[in-house]
């Protein structure tokens, strides 16, 4: 208004009003589109190609072995041959096969004697770390030394001291009275020999595991039991075990895979004749007849079939953890 009295006063006219905005060129449209859909992209798009290579690994080195040795099963492959299609006769031939049987029994009875006395001597062993020990750090490092040791460096060393002549267990039972022990010719003291190497490497590992489990435990309900006067042992019976439940069973299935994969100790305990278990099979167990029908004998079907048999039974252990756990909810 006071612009438009000075003009009239100054006899000018008033300015134009400002123009409205021109609208964007074509191309500036078409620009802001193609950016504003690259950004969509780039947003659904961008996840996928972080995990992209994850995948990428898996179909190559977990993937397609495992979908090639379940063709190889079914044919009868030798090495540097032809396939010839047959069906479910290598699977057959591993029902009727005394060598399949034998393995699986000794898969069995070393996972046993391996896999309770070391899971009771962890939970014991993480039951006393769990106290204000002095050194408390310093034995936490030294009982997971013995996992940091190579499978080869400690097999070769406890073949030796359980050696039948000169082993260092032999004479130390001479010099208690007993006669010496054939530990690597006879079925069970071989098998509790390699069954020890095992619980050697693996005890301070599933140790840890349990310490890490105890000291999640509030300590609220450890007071509250020490009221009620519960004892030491009463608090780890009632209070620790059942807190720490689900690692325990976490421990049991892991424990129980690898005894299902067991290789490498009884096959440089037995020396030359570690692939086969033994002069007798005797410690033979199912990834060692795997082993030997693949690359010593050439039986790349059977050795594939033997590789589907144990990934069946180790799928069947996680459906019984998956039971177990479904019914340790329930009853929580």
């Amino acid at each position: 208004m006071a612009t438009s009295v000075r003009a009239a006063n100054d006899g000018t006219s008033p300015p134009d009003p400002p123009a409205p905005p021109s609208p964007p060129p074509a191309a500036a449209r078409r620009t802001g589109g193609w950016r504003s859909r690259l950004y969509r992209w780039d947003l659904k798009a961008t996840p996928y190609a972080f995990v992209a290579p994850f995948f990428l690994c898996f179909a190559a080195f977990g993937l397609f072995p495992l979908v090639y040795t379940g063709w190889l099963s079914l044919h009868r492959v030798e090495l540097g041959g032809e396939a010839q299609w047959r069906g479910f006769d290598n699977y057959t031939g591993l029902w009727d096969s005394d060598f399949f049987w034998n393995a699986l029994a000794n898969t069995f009875t070393i996972g046993v004697i391996s896999t309770v006395p070391q899971l009771l001597m962890a939970l014991g062993l993480a039951h006393l770390l769990n106290y204000k020990l002095r050194g408390r750090g310093f034995l936490r490092v030294a009982v997971l030394a013995p996992y940091a040791t190579s499978i080869a460096a400690a097999t070769l060393v406890f073949a030796q001291l359980f050696n039948s002549d000169y082993g260092l267990i032999n004479t130390v039972l001479g010099q208690v009275g007993f006669d010496p022990v054939d530990w690597e010719s006879s079925k069970w003291p071989a098998q509790i020999a390699i069954s020890v190497i095992v619980i050697w490497r693996w005890t301070g590992y599933n140790a840890l595991i349990y310490l890490a489990a105890m000291q999640a435990v509030p300590q609220e309900l450890y007071e509250a039991a020490s009221l009620d006067g519960a004892s030491r042992w009463r608090q780890f019976v009632s209070v620790t075990i059942p807190s720490i439940r689900p690692t325990i069973l976490f421990t049991v299935v892991v424990s129980t895979i690898g005894a299902t994969q067991l290789f490498g100790e009884p096959m440089l305990y037995g020396g030359s004749l570690g692939v086969s278990g033994g002069s007798g099979n005797q410690f033979q167990t199912l990834s060692l007849l795997m082993y030997e029908k693949g690359w010593m004998t050439g039986a790349l079907g059977q050795a594939s079939a033997i590789a589907w048999v144990m990934l069946l039974i180790l799928l069947l252990i996680g459906g019984v953890r998956l039971l177990v756990a479904r019914l340790n909810r329930e009853t929580t």
